[in-house]
């Protein structure tokens, strides 16, 4: 009997540890112990457009607005006075819904001692610009206040580069220095849409055309010179160019442990897509749509077929993945973290506000995506701190009207 009941004791160890193994290692645990939290980190925004921390020891957060502002969370504090106002610079965007205004800022690698901070907006249609076109992108540098570490001096401004622009959407807008000291710029194939019409290559359209900047990844020198080993120095195509092939490149970021530049391409009509971006590589738009073949007289239908190469017979160069449209209708580009992507979509429609936070896990050698949380909300950015802690920027409103942005902190496992 002695031996019996130890015998049922430890069968009952057993089964107790099996199930305890079991909760630990089943998906829907490993699901539950990944749910996503947001923590209000501030609010009253006009549609919050990117978040960056200041490279010195601070600790202040920097918000852009896509009305022109650039305001800072100080102390959990949002300062009354904003660190760089922009808007007698900037066109005036419109509050039902707009693709241009401030889009992008970086600060200097060197920023603790140069002061530097860079933006891409969108200005005015410069003289000698096409006729008929909307506005013209500058990406420009500025300088801190000496007296004001806190404000920029509004007239140190120096313009790097200038992009014509035939439409006011996809204007792309990202801008982050690479592993390598020099400044990457994502920009949209120019508006309209299909990569057709006005301002468009109306043969191959802009992403394929290397004699525009549209539509491509650029990099330049901190003083907006050409690094030398850019792809097409020396060669066909303008010297700016690192890669080429994109549609609407709004947010890219590169992994801080493999330097991978990883860009999310927002689609036309069916799917969205992120690329790992490589120096010289065609990424397909116009040709494709995602792993697609793509057709501006059919945009809401894949045709069976379509050409493997580009336009010089080079190789396309596919995304890492893609998701369609029962999914979301806009990808917003997010960060690597532990080696999972996280990144969200805008909404799932315009006529109401349905964002949503999802992750991308390699798994047998292929990417998938799983959903980690719905928002009544426009999801407009995310944002990373030095510490690698994320953010999610956030809109109430499709254009940016009223002062319903958001900027929260995303908690994993609570």
């Amino acid at each position: 009997m002695i031996k019996l009941k130890n015998i049922l004791i430890l069968v009952v160890i057993v089964a107790i540890a099996a199930v305890i193994a079991w909760l630990l290692l089943s998906p829907n645990y490993m699901k539950k112990s990944q749910e996503l939290s947001l923590q209000l980190v501030a609010s009253g925004f006009t549609a919050p457009t990117k978040l960056v921390e200041s490279p010195d020891a601070t600790g202040r957060l920097f918000v852009a607005e896509q009305t022109g502002l650039v305001k800072i969370i100080k102390g959990g504090q949002v300062l009354d006075e904003p660190f760089l106002d922009l808007r007698s610079k900037m066109v005036q965007v419109r509050e039902s819904y707009d693709e241009r205004g401030l889009l992008g800022m970086a600060f200097s690698p060197n920023f603790t001692s140069d002061g530097k901070f860079y933006v891409y907006y969108s200005a005015p249609l410069r003289a000698g610009a096409p006729a008929g076109w909307d506005h013209t992108s500058h990406i420009s540098v500025f300088m801190v206040d000496k007296n004001n570490p806190d404000k920029i001096d509004l007239s140190s401004e120096k313009v790097l580069l200038e992009i014509d622009e035939p439409q006011l959407n996809h204007n792309g807008g990202e801008i982050i220095f690479g592993p390598d000291g020099n400044l990457y710029i994502a920009v949209g194939d120019g508006g309209n849409a299909d990569d057709f019409g006005l301002g468009h290559n109306e043969e191959i359209g802009n992403g394929q055309d290397l004699n525009t900047l549209l539509g491509k990844i650029l990099r330049i020198k901190p003083d907006g010179s050409v690094p030398p080993d850019n792809p097409f120095v020396g060669k066909d195509g303008r010297d700016e160019i690192y890669a080429y092939g994109f549609r609407n490149p709004f947010r890219m970021s590169f992994d801080k442990e493999t330097g991978k530049l990883w860009v999310a391409d927002v689609g036309q009509n069916l799917w969205e897509e992120v690329d790992i971006v490589e120096k010289g590589k065609n990424y397909g738009w116009n040709i494709k749509e995602g792993t697609h073949c793509f057709s501006h007289e059919s945009p809401n239908n894949s045709p069976a077929e379509c050409a493997s190469v580009g336009h010089q017979g080079e190789e396309l160069a596919g995304p890492i993945l893609e998701y369609n449209h029962q999914q979301g209708i806009s990808i917003i580009g997010g960060f690597v973290k532990n080696g999972k992507y996280i990144f969200g979509d805008w909404s799932m429609s315009f006529e109401a506000p349905g964002g949503k936070i999802m992750v991308a896990e390699e798994k047998d050698g292929k990417w998938q995506i799983t959903q980690l949380k719905e928002l009544n909300l426009y999801v407009m950015a995310l944002g990373q701190d030095k510490n690698g802690e994320l953010y999610v920027l956030t809109s109430q409103s499709a254009g940016p009207a009223g002062t319903g942005g958001q900027v929260w902190r995303l908690v994993v496992g609570k």
